[in-house]
């Protein structure tokens, strides 16, 4: 009997966390952070024993997908941990920035309820950036290279295969003996965009038996690449001529990346008026170094415009802002700014500084270009929020709001179900990384075009197949 319960990322986006059971072996697939109204989830107990898991299987380094990893350690995983090489160092850079945040808010936190006498009610972080060096110094971590089986036991194998989503990202197919026939689950984690501007295309899945598949945008369809950025160029250049300034809360892993891309080739083509390009994100500017460590791995478009130094987004326009002092020195320009900063949901992050600058002047522009999680301040900013707060102060908000979603490092409807319909033997479908709503459109689009009923999972729920 093979089980697998969910324990994230189940009729929500985040929080991904499901646990296949083989016999005697439990086997993790992620252990990511909720973010935005489910935030509150991830100090609450574990639905399950963290020392009886075996292996983590990580598909890729968001912090959804791994942000409980050092919880788990915490509470007794002593497992191995399966990731791709660029995963592993991506999730180092981003576990620590986590732990970094966590506890910085929970300093801010502290000082306030002492004097209210209320510090006792606080809770403590999740974990610190020794519990992130445990992770990844006591735990043996493994990095399959794509398409290498790993075995896990007796008939118990997987390989990951390029998932196209951000830098190392992979789907699971995971194979089990079910009798004397192979069966296989795929996990798909988060399945890419194909745009090709800074990572190949997502890979074909040849054969699954059970397919548990993402559907963050299983109710609509992403415009055209060309139209995304010939809209975004718009927006960028008509702000900087009229002596606004550009903010752009951005994922420090893979959407920042894209956005260099294009701004290097507006720059090298005289297409970007005169300006400063920030990149204001010690993690953004960390992680764009291992995509240069591992620019073999990216879209030929990039290993095209790869320097003999290795670097592969830099131009003269842009500037890596380090320090926290480097980056309030950028609210001495007054015009003519393009500010690229996180957190991608703006729930956090030195985005939160640069609004509380600029959100209120009409010249300036906010463009969002990734997905806004409900209960996030992203999310209010782009349902129309007049007011927002920011630091115990209100501010109104003036400037120009631009959601652009042809980014997306998620695939859309019309694309998940492309790929899933080249998926041979398969016979289970089962929605998980994704709102109720569309989930339920996802699920009807599934029936309507491939013909097999799908199950939008819900939260501890025992799955057998």
């Amino acid at each position: 009997m093979i089980q697998i319960k969910s324990y994230g990322a189940t009729q929500e986006v985040t929080g991904s966390c499901h646990i296949v059971t083989i016999d005697d072996i439990k086997i993790m697939i992620d252990c990511g952070m909720f973010q935005g109204e489910e935030e509150e989830q991830n100090a609450q107990k574990f639905g399950f024993n963290p020392a009886e898991i075996d292996y983590i299987l990580i598909t890729h380094a968001h912090l959804d997908h791994i942000g409980r990893i050092p919880k788990m350690v915490k509470e007794g995983f002593s497992g191995e941990i399966y990731a791709t090489t660029p995963s592993m160092e991506l999730a180092y850079i981003i576990l620590m920035d986590s732990a970094k945040i966590m506890n910085e808010d929970f300093n801010t936190k502290h000082r306030k309820a002492v004097r209210k006498a209320k510090e006792k009610t606080l809770q403590k972080p999740l974990y610190g950036a020794l519990d992130v060096e445990k992770t990844f110094n006591q735990i043996r971590w493994i990095n399959p290279e794509y398409s290498t089986y790993m075995e896990l036991g007796e008939g118990i194998s997987f390989r990951y295969k390029n998932a196209g989503h951000i830098l190392g990202s992979a789907f699971i197919e995971l194979s089990y003996m079910q009798g004397r026939k192979s069966k296989t689950v795929v996990f798909s984690g988060d399945i890419g965009n194909s745009n090709r501007l800074v990572l190949p295309d997502l890979e074909k899945c040849a054969r699954a038996n059970t397919l548990y598949v993402e559907s963050t945008y299983g109710d609509r369809e992403h415009q055209s690449i060309k139209s995304t950025i010939r809209e975004f160029k718009k927006v960028i250049i008509k702000t900087l001529n009229n002596k606004g300034n550009v903010l752009i809360p951005s994922f420090a892993i893979e959407r920042t990346q894209e956005l260099l891309c294009i701004l290097r080739d507006m720059h090298n083509k005289g297409e970007l008026p005169k300006c400063q390009i920030f990149l204001d994100s010690p993690m953004a500017t960390h992680a764009t170094d291992v995509y240069r460590r591992y620019n073999e791995e990216l879209s030929s478009q990039c290993q095209h415009n790869v320097k003999e130094d290795g670097t592969v987004f830099n131009f003269d326009a842009l500037v890596y802002t380090q320090t926290p002092e480097s980056s309030k020195a950028i609210n001495d320009v007054k015009s003519r700014a393009i500010i690229i900063a996180g957190s991608g949901m703006c729930n956090g992050g030195r985005i939160t500084h640069h609004f509380k600058h600029r959100i209120w002047n009409p010249k300036n522009t906010v463009i969002f270009v990734g997905y806004q999680a409900k209960g996030t301040l992203g999310r209010q900013i782009v349902e129309g929020a007049e007011w927002i707060n920011l630091y115990g102060e209100d501010i109104i908000v003036k400037a120009s709001i631009h959601t652009i979603n042809g980014f997306s490092a998620h695939a859309d409807q019309k694309a998940i179900i492309k790929w899933i319909s080249k998926i041979k033997k398969l016979k289970k479908i089962f929605l998980i990384h994704g709102e109720v709503e569309s989930q339920k459109t996802f699920k009807a689009a599934i029936k309507e075009k491939i013909g097999i009923d799908s199950h939008i999972v819900k939260y501890e729920e025992k799955i057998v197949i």
